[in-house]
């Protein structure tokens, strides 16, 4: 699956292993991701995609980091 802007996905690796995120931005050989609590949008961390699951979610509304939270709280929820 591709990575493209809005896109849920599950960090496999690194120190957020199990957190989910959301993509900001997707190139090549890296992904841009935030959670907008321990990585704000003002501060995002790039990951090798390698180290991501994707989730069949995409999210619309993605201005602040107040909005990431309460969408990707939905997530940390169910599992």
């Amino acid at each position: 699956m591709d990575f493209v802007r809005g896109l849920v996905v599950r960090s496999l690796r690194g120190r957020d292993k199990g957190e989910f995120l959301v993509v900001l931005e997707a190139s090549g050989r890296e992904v841009v991701v935030c959670d907008g609590k321990y990585r704000p949008l003002e501060r995002p961390k790039r990951k090798n995609p390698v180290h991501l699951a994707a989730t069949n979610t995409l999210l619309s509304s993605m201005n602040t980091n107040r909005e990431i939270r309460c969408a990707l709280r939905r997530f940390s929820q169910d599992s």
